[in-house]
């Protein structure tokens, strides 16, 4: 066998090119900021530290596990050869078990083709980015939010943040909407949010559905393009404290007519790895998605189809879950939001947002212009995230991860990849670590 030659010097490029190696769009993309927080978070881990994660919007499978009913669906069919390519726009089954769960659980009727599966939510975005927004259109959406700055910079849209104070949820409402819907090509609200775990109220989301039916009549008499609204769901089987999750087209059926919504089973069942999402619309916007995605292969692999089949199928399977995981996700909640309420009491700079939905709580950590014991000043969020990392072996994530552009002191706390004793343990280091601040 002949020595392999290596390529290193010629697939390393000097950084002294004369021109860009990549596209405008890649070379201007930025990578995912929570990303690099968790390469912090590793170096920590592999000198020996144990850290209390709370950066992760994922599951692990140490804490939570996947229904059995997926569990076993999949290994029966990966036994049974279900390893070739599924239909570009999912199995007929899976979309058939989609509308009719949104049938049970909205009271809504969406035929079969409204129906597109993907390899998760994600692709679903992009794919309603790319089928209904040109470049130089305007994409209007609230921040704090995920994601949406860097799919507009993708598809070369005009992004309008909203941005949305502790005060509203960190969720728009109508008439901080209104002001931009003219011009708007794409509305993207997600609830419950990520990253604050609260949830848009009935009153705002229906004024907001209208507001864009309203719109969009006033369109068609000019015959301009419509105004879509993008709604990301992905969390909805997970609300708590009393909190409701509503749909903008049980409010406003007419409003059907322009909305996306994207879903999947990665977060009410623990299944982030198993990759299987969906969208449901407008048969003609999902027909160009559909096609979109097809050319990119971002299909959902058949066995996790399969398996998806028989849990959303089995409502009773469902519930099961569900009795189970959702309290288990709200206690971890409630314990890390009563820890940082008694903190606020004896005098602490905290404060945190009750928990409505989702696996995420919303903590606002602001000891700016106080010392560390080492003589750094805490002037940024990013200060407070190193020192707490520092000084209390926790992880957290800044809203400015989240297209949140000031040093406000809010933070991102998730509790998919922690236990109860992990947060307990971790309470008095943040509240030890704070107390220490000169």
């Amino acid at each position: 066998m002949t020595t392999p030659r290596d390529l290193t010097e010629f697939v390393r490029p000097a950084p002294t090119e004369a021109a860009p190696r990549v596209s405008t769009m890649a070379g201007g993309l930025v990578g995912s900021e929570i990303l690099k927080i968790a390469a912090d978070i590793r170096a920590k881990v592999a000198a020996g530290a144990r850290i209390a994660n709370f950066t992760v919007g994922d599951f692990s499978p140490a804490q939570f596990r996947i229904p059995k009913v997926l569990e076993e669906r999949l290994a029966d069919a990966v036994a049974a050869g279900e390893t070739n390519y599924p239909p570009s726009n999912g199995l007929p089954e899976l979309r058939e078990a989609v509308a009719d769960l949104y049938a049970r659980s909205f009271g809504v009727r969406y035929p079969v083709e409204s129906v597109l599966v993907a390899g998760g939510a994600r692709p679903c975005i992009y794919g309603t980015y790319r089928a209904v927004v040109d470049p130089g259109d305007v994409v209007v959406y609230p921040t704090p939010s995920w994601n949406n700055n860097h799919y507009c910079h993708m598809v070369g849209a005009e992004p309008v943040e909203v941005s949305c104070s502790s005060q509203m949820h960190f969720l728009p409402t109508k008439d901080a909407l209104l002001a931009h819907l003219e011009r708007a090509r794409l509305v993207c609200i997600n609830s419950p949010l990520n990253p604050s775990g609260t949830t848009i109220s009935e009153e705002a989301l229906g004024g907001i559905a209208e507001a864009i039916v309203a719109e969009n009549r006033r369109r068609a008499g000019r015959g301009e393009r419509p105004v879509y609204l993008l709604y990301d769901q992905i969390y909805w089987m997970l609300t708590f404290a009393g909190a409701r999750h509503v749909t903008p087209v049980e409010l406003v059926p007419e409003v059907a007519a322009y909305t996306i919504f994207v879903d999947g089973i990665s977060k009410a069942f623990a299944a982030t790895g198993l990759r299987v999402g969906w969208a449901v619309g407008p048969t003609d916007v999902v027909g160009r998605m559909t096609a979109i995605l097809g050319h990119v292969g971002a299909w959902a692999p058949r066995p996790e189809q399969r398996a998806s089949v028989a849990l959303l199928r089995d409502q009773g399977a469902i519930d099961a879950h569900l009795a189970e995981f959702r309290p288990q996700v709200e206690r971890r909640l409630a314990a890390l939001h009563e820890g940082f309420s008694a903190m606020k009491a004896k005098g602490l700079p905290v404060e945190s947002l009750a928990p409505m939905g989702a696996i995420y709580l919303s903590v606002r950590i602001a000891p700016f212009g106080r010392r560390a014991p080492d003589g750094t000043i805490l002037s940024t969020n990013e200060d407070v995230r190193a020192y707490l990392l520092e000084a209390a072996d926790v992880g957290i994530v800044p809203f400015q991860a989240f297209g949140v552009a000031e040093d406000s002191g809010w933070f991102r706390l998730s509790v998919g990849a922690v236990g109860l004793d992990d947060i307990e343990a971790a309470l008095p280091r943040i509240e030890a670590a704070l107390a220490a601040l000169g």
